[in-house]
């Protein structure tokens, strides 16, 4: 064929699902660029109906310290494709130490005693529980794998290579239109002392980012080589490490963590109201919840005490009512966040998020978008024109699929 009528081709372009996936993703997990990749990958693949037949879809390992958002991208990849967080499948490796308990997986054999209160976990009816006619994909997590017994390991191998499980009850279980993920805390404390460069927070100036990461994750690779076993690793598709967030990235965090509880608070019966943080808030909460040890998980607890704790009593006293913009500012004086309510938003009603990609917001902090959920009340009829900015309207988002439950 000649050079004229050759037709070059884009392998690197995404499908436009995809590419919505990722963009959806991104918007929802910080500063783990690999493991976005990863899963855009996987899901590429799957879409395009080229995975390997008789195995699972994916199998992988999520190595890096605790906080670092692991189970979390889990959960976001079943909430962007099914509208729900608890769409993964999760088992907790750490209850599963002991032999005997692995029955609660997958059921007592008939004859044992307790064998028709002993409910298996997996089964074909809980991997295809949010299937839908467009998506026939099932995540499955195990978590703090390193925990496993003996028990669990075999089971785990099987399921890794051939994509069946046996049940107490000798049912099989399909699994090769799963997507089975595993997590382990392996070689955390020592990525730990890598980027504290053995005290304090912040990452020494002589070491450079890209060093840094390299480091990381050598050290998360070779702590899950001395653990697992080659046949173990062998099964593994792709191994991401997930490095520990950065004081930017945090900031980053801080503001995904605000906007969940917005959705929070305006989820609420009674309490629909808009509230907003003033730099020093905001430069307070990440003082609070900056520890390496233990990432994102400190921000969260540092966000409930301070924030949380005190909107709640507000909103129980009747200090807020439905409507209201609160300002949260520092007060050098007390050393605390100071709460004032400023005056009435408008507050619109939206439809609840759909499956996959949905994003209805309302401009209502300092210009970023928020979602709003189906019970926020209309107030545009109650609120003063000069009380908020208005609303701009929702954009009309795609609706890919419907989730039958």
């Amino acid at each position: 064929m000649s050079a004229a009528h050759m037709q070059h081709l884009d392998p690197s372009r995404r499908s436009a699902e995809s590419g919505e996936f990722e963009t959806a993703l991104r918007r929802k997990i910080v500063g783990q660029d690999e493991a976005v990749g990863a899963l855009v990958d996987i899901y590429q693949v799957f879409r395009a109906g080229l995975h390997s037949p008789g195995r699972p879809v994916g199998n992988l390992l999520f190595l890096g310290p605790t906080g670092s958002g692991k189970t979390r991208i889990v959960e976001a990849m079943g909430e962007i494709l099914f509208g729900d967080p608890r769409a993964v499948i999760k088992v907790d490796c750490a209850e599963f130490q002991h032999s005997h308990e692995i029955a609660k997986l997958i059921g007592s054999p008939p004859g044992y005693l307790g064998h028709r209160e002993t409910h298996p976990l997996i089964t074909q009816e809980t991997l295809s529980l949010y299937h839908t006619e467009n998506l026939k994909l099932s995540l499955l997590l195990f978590d703090e794998i390193e925990k496993a017994s003996d028990a669990l390991w075999q089971l785990l191998l099987g399921i890794l290579d051939k994509a069946t499980l046996t049940l107490g009850d000798n049912r099989r279980v399909d699994l090769s239109q799963t997507l089975i993920f595993m997590t382990s805390n392996l070689g955390g404390s020592d990525i730990s002392t890598l980027m504290t460069g053995g005290l304090g927070f912040v990452q020494p100036s002589d070491k450079p980012s890209d060093a840094m990461d390299t480091k990381v994750e050598r050290t998360a690779t070779e702590a899950a080589k001395r653990k697992f076993s080659p046949e173990f690793m062998n099964r593994i598709d792709k191994v991401v490490v997930f490095h520990p967030l950065r004081p930017e990235q945090l900031e980053k965090v801080l503001d995904i963590e605000l906007d969940l509880v917005q959705r929070r608070v305006l989820d609420t019966a009674r309490g629909q109201f808009v509230f907003r943080l003033t730099r020093a808030a905001r430069e307070f909460l990440l003082r609070e919840g900056t520890d390496i040890k233990y990432g994102a998980r400190h921000l969260k607890r540092a966000i409930e005490r301070h924030v949380v704790y005190p909107l709640a009593n507000l909103l129980s006293t009747g200090q807020i009512m439905v409507g209201d913009i609160l300002s949260i500012d520092w007060d050098s004086a007390t050393q605390q966040l100071s709460f004032a309510r400023t005056g009435e938003s408008t507050l619109v009603t939206l439809a609840p998020p759909a499956p996959l990609f949905a994003t209805q917001a309302i401009s209502a902090w300092g210009g970023r978008s928020i979602e709003i959920p189906a019970q926020a009340n209309a107030r545009e009829a109650q609120a003063p024109a000069s009380s908020a900015p208005p609303a701009p309207a929702p954009v009309a988002a795609k609706r890919r699929h419907d989730t039958q439950r």
